[in-house]
C-alpha cells in the first residue's frame, strides 16, 4: 500500500477502446490482436500463470490456490463475486459512512501525529466542506502534494464529525481520470494476494484470449441476448458497466454444454462397446420370487424389464437405478444378477460400508437359491482364502462385498454384472475398476437418494436411468412432527409411553463425542441420559465402534434385547427393523433432507403406526424452517430432493458438496438448473446432425470439449 494504487495494467485497457452495445447490453470489443482460432491454438490457455508479465513462483503459487488451477485458462474461468461501481461522484457532505465512495478534492494540508501509533491525516475539501484522509503508512503522503486536485475513491467511515476515507483504493490527479476503473471486479482472493495482483494478472490473460469459434447455437445467442464466449469473460473481468446476468449464464451454459456433449458421446461409444448377451430361463428368479413371497411391483417389473433388454443387447449396460427408501431396489438388483448366474456368469454386488455388505449378504442369501459369499477387510486369512478360490473356479456366483473387491488378489472365474450400491460414495476409478475384474462386464449402480432430473443429467448424464417411484405395498405412512429441543423432557415423556405401548425407537445424534463448536448432543451423551430413565434397555452404535460390538448392539435392538438405539448416521442405510416404529433426530436442521428422508425410511416397515420427531433448534432461520415443514407434508422422496436442490443447490441431494452443481466451476444450481435440461436437448440435436463433429459447428464443439478437459469425450471421439 505504500505507492500509488492504480488500475494495473493501464496500457492494455488503454488498447479496449470500443464498446459494443448489444440489445442495451454493454461489452467490451475484443483486443485487435486476437488470433483466429486453430486446433493447437486453445493449448495457449494452458500456458502456465508464471507466463504472464509480473507473476513469478511465488504469485503464482498464490494465485493458483485463489483459482483454483495454474493454468491461463483457470485465472478466465475465476470470475468475480460482485462489483465495484466508482462511476458516481459524491460531495463530501453526502458521504454516507460504510460506503464506497467517489471524490474530486484538493489537499488542503497535512496533520503529522503526536505519537507513533497514530496515523498522519490529510486535510481535504470540496464545496461542500472538508473531510480527511487517514493513512497509517507515512510513505503514500507523496500522492496528496497539498494544492493538489485530486480523485479519491474508497470506503468511506466518520470518526466524530468528520468524514474520513482510511487509506482509498485509489488516489489519481483530476487530469488523469482514465486511469481509475469506474467499474471494478472483485475476485475471491487468499492470504496474501491482493486484488491489484489478480487485476494485471486479468488483464494480461485476457490479452491472450484467442478468438474462439462460436459453438452455440446462433439461435440460442438471438433468443437469450447472450454475447460471445470471449465479450462474456470481458464483460466480467473488464466491465466497461455493471453486467447483468447474461455473461455468467453464457458462460455457465457453455460449460453445461461440454458436459452433455461428453456425455452424449460416452453413452454413444458405450453402446457400441462390444458386450454379452445374458439369457436364462428363469428358474432361478422363479425360485427367488417364491422365497421372497410377493410379486414385483409395477414400477420393479418395469424397472428390470428395462435392465434384463441391457443385459440381453450384444454391448455392454451401464444403467441407473435410482429408488425412494423402501421401493425394492434390493429385489431388482437380486433378479438381474440371478439372470447373469443363469447364463453361466457370475455377479458382484459392492457396497460402501461393512454393515450394508453384511445386510445385503443376509437380504440375498435368504432370497437366492445359490450360494452368496461376503468378502470384507475383517474376514480371517482361511475363510478368505476359501472364498478367493470359489471366486477363481467358478464355484462361487454371486459375492457381496466392500472395496476389498478391488483389491489385486481378488480373481473372478467370469464376473458378467457389477453392481454397485450408493454410487455416489464411490468414485468412476472405482467403478471402471470392479468392471475390469471381468471380460466386458455390465454396470448397474443404484442409489437409495432420490435425484432431481437436474442432477441427473449433470452427474450422471452418461448412464440410462431406471426410475422405482413406487413403493411395494403394507408400508404404513409414517408421521412426521417437529418438536423444539428444550422440550426434551416431554418427548422422553412420549418415547417411554410409545415404548409401553411395544414400539422400538432410533435414536440419531449427528456426532460421536462432544463438541465445543457445535451446540449438539453427542450420541455418548445421549447415551448416557437415556440409560438413566431406560436402564439396559438401551444401545449405543456409531462409526467409531469396533464392527463387532456396533453389530451386537444393531443385532439386540432387531431381536428386541434393547428398546432405544442411540447412533449417528451408520443406520441411514443396510438396517432394517421392522419392529422399529419411532425414529428421534436430534438438531434435525443441521442434516440434508435427503439423509433425513433416509433416515425416515428405517421405520414405517412394520404393521405398527409409525412416528418421526424431528428436534430442533428454536432459533432457525426461514430456510431451515421451511425446509424441514417440506418433510412434514410429504413422504415422496424425489418431491424432497426437488425441493432441496432448489433450496440449497445439488451438494446436499448427493451429500458431498453444500451446495453447487458437483464437478463444475461456472455453472451454479439454483441460477442455471434451467439450463441443464436445455443443454441436454441441444447436445443431442447436435450429435444427431452431425454425429463426427465436422460441420463448423462440430469443430467449435471438439474446442469446447477441449477447452473444458472433457477427454473422455474427445478419445471416444477419436474412437468412433
Amino acid at each position: 500500500m505504500g505507492g500509488p494504487i492504480q488500475q494495473p495494467a493501464v496500457a492494455e485497457r488503454k488498447r479496449v477502446v470500443r464498446v459494443s452495445i448489444h440489445d442495451g447490453l454493454r461489452y467490451r470489443a475484443r483486443p485487435r490482436h486476437c488470433q483466429p482460432v486453430t486446433p493447437e491454438s486453445i493449448d495457449s490457455l494452458r500456458a502456465p500463470l508464471t507466463s504472464l508479465p509480473g507473476i513469478g513462483p511465488r504469485l503464482a503459487a498464490l494465485l493458483a490456490r485463489a483459482v483454483g488451477g495454474d493454468t491461463l485458462r483457470d485465472l478466465l474461468f475465476h470470475l468475480p463475486e460482485h462489483f465495484i461501481d466508482r462511476r458516481e461522484r459524491f460531495l463530501l457532505r453526502d458521504a454516507k459512512p460504510g460506503s464506497i465512495g467517489t471524490f474530486t478534492v484538493e489537499v488542503v494540508g497535512h496533520e503529522a501525529p503526536s505519537r507513533k501509533s497514530q496515523p498522519h491525516r490529510v486535510v481535504i475539501r470540496d464545496s461542500s466542506g472538508f473531510g480527511e484522509v487517514v493513512l497509517f503508512h507515512p510513505g503514500r503522503l507523496v500522492q496528496f502534494p497539498v494544492g493538489a486536485k485530486l480523485l479519491i475513491s474508497g470506503k468511506v467511515e466518520r470518526y466524530a464529525d468528520r468524514i474520513t476515507l482510511p487509506h482509498p483504493d485509489y488516489v489519481v490527479p483530476v487530469m488523469q481520470e482514465a486511469a481509475l476503473p469506474m467499474i471494478e471486479p472483485v475476485w475471491r482472493l487468499t492470504a496474501g494476494l491482493y486484488p491489484r495482483v489478480v487485476a494485471r494478472a486479468m488483464a494480461a490473460a485476457l490479452a491472450r484470449l484467442p478468438d474462439l469459434p462460436e459453438w452455440q447455437n446462433p439461435s440460442v445467442l438471438r433468443q437469450r441476448h447472450w454475447p460471445g464466449f470471449g465479450d462474456a469473460l470481458r464483460a466480467l473481468h473488464a466491465p466497461a458497466a455493471i453486467p447483468d446476468d447474461k455473461p455468467a449464464r453464457r458462460l455457465a451454459y457453455d460449460e453445461l454444454l461440454a458436459r452433455q456433449i461428453a456425455f452424449a458421446l460416452i453413452r454413444r461409444r458405450s453402446r457400441k462397446r462390444p458386450g454379452r448377451a445374458f439369457t436364462g430361463k428363469g428358474h432361478l428368479r422363479a425360485a427367488a420370487l417364491a422365497r421372497f413371497g410377493f410379486p414385483p411391483t409395477n414400477a420393479q417389473a418395469a424397472a428390470l424389464a428395462e435392465i434384463d433388454a441391457d443385459l440381453a443387447a450384444p454391448h455392454r449396460m451401464l444403467r441407473l437405478l435410482q429408488g425412494d427408501v423402501g421401493s425394492g431396489k434390493t429385489l431388482v438388483a437380486a433378479l438381474a444378477m440371478l439372470r447373469v448366474v443363469e447364463a453361466g456368469a457370475q455377479a458382484a454386488l459392492l457396497a460402501p460400508t461393512e454393515l450394508l455388505a453384511r445386510q445385503h449378504h443376509a437380504t440375498l442369501s435368504k432370497l437366492c437359491p445359490v450360494p452368496v459369499a461376503l468378502l470384507t477387510g475383517s474376514l480371517k486369512t482361511a475363510e478368505r482364502r476359501k472364498i478367493l478360490a470359489g471366486l477363481a473356479d467358478g464355484a462361487i456366483p454371486i459375492i457381496i462385498g466392500t472395496h476389498s473387491i478391488f483389491q489385486k488378489s481378488v480373481e473372478f472365474h467370469d464376473l458378467g454384472l457389477a453392481v454397485i450400491d450408493e454410487q455416489h460414495r464411490f468414485g468412476v476409478e472405482q467403478r471402471f475398476a470392479l468392471g475390469a475384474k471381468g471380460e466386458a462386464t455390465d454396470m448397474l449402480v443404484m442409489t437409495a437418494t432420490p435425484i432431481p432430473r437436474t442432477l441427473l443429467l449433470s452427474h450422471w448424464g452418461e448412464m440410462t436411468v431406471s426410475r422405482i417411484a413406487e413403493k411395494p405395498a403394507g408400508r404404513t405412512p409414517i408421521r412426521t412432527t417437529l418438536h423444539p429441543l428444550d422440550k426434551m423432557a416431554d418427548i422422553t415423556d412420549a418415547i417411554a409411553r410409545m415404548i409401553a405401548r411395544g414400539g422400538r425407537v432410533y435414536w440419531v445424534c449427528p456426532l460421536v463425542s462432544e463438541s465445543e463448536m457445535l451446540d449438539i448432543a453427542a450420541a455418548e451423551l445421549r447415551f448416557a441420559a437415556l440409560a438413566e430413565r431406560f436402564s439396559t434397555r438401551v444401545a449405543l452404535a456409531h462409526g467409531r465402534q469396533p464392527i463387532d460390538i456396533r453389530a451386537a448392539a444393531l443385532a439386540g435392538f432387531a431381536s428386541g434385547k434393547t428398546d432405544i438405539l442411540v447412533s449417528t448416521t451408520v443406520i441411514e442405510v443396510g438396517v432394517d427393523v421392522p419392529e422399529a416404529n419411532v425414529m428421534v433426530i436430534e438438531h434435525a436442521e443441521r442434516f440434508g433432507l435427503a439423509q433425513l428422508h433416509q433416515l425416515r425410511g428405517r421405520v414405517g416397515r412394520g404393521a405398527a403406526a409409525s412416528y418421526c420427531l424431528l428436534l430442533q433448534d428454536a432459533d432457525l432461520t426461514r430456510t431451515a424452517r421451511k425446509r424441514l415443514a417440506i418433510l412434514r407434508e410429504t413422504e415422496d422422496g424425489f418431491r424432497i430432493a426437488d425441493e432441496d436442490f432448489r433450496l440449497r443447490g445439488g451438494g446436499d441431494v448427493l451429500g458431498a458438496r453444500q451446495s453447487g452443481l458437483p464437478g463444475y466451476r461456472l455453472a451454479d444450481a439454483e441460477r442455471d438448473s434451467d439450463l441443464i435440461s436445455m443443454a441436454h436437448k441441444d447436445a443431442a440435436m447436435l450429435l444427431d446432425s452431425d454425429p463426427t463433429l465436422t460441420t463448423p459447428r462440430g469443430q467449435a464443439a471438439r474446442t469446447l470439449l477441449r477447452l473444458f478437459d472433457q477427454a473422455r469425450a474427445i478419445r471416444a471421439l477419436a474412437a468412433g
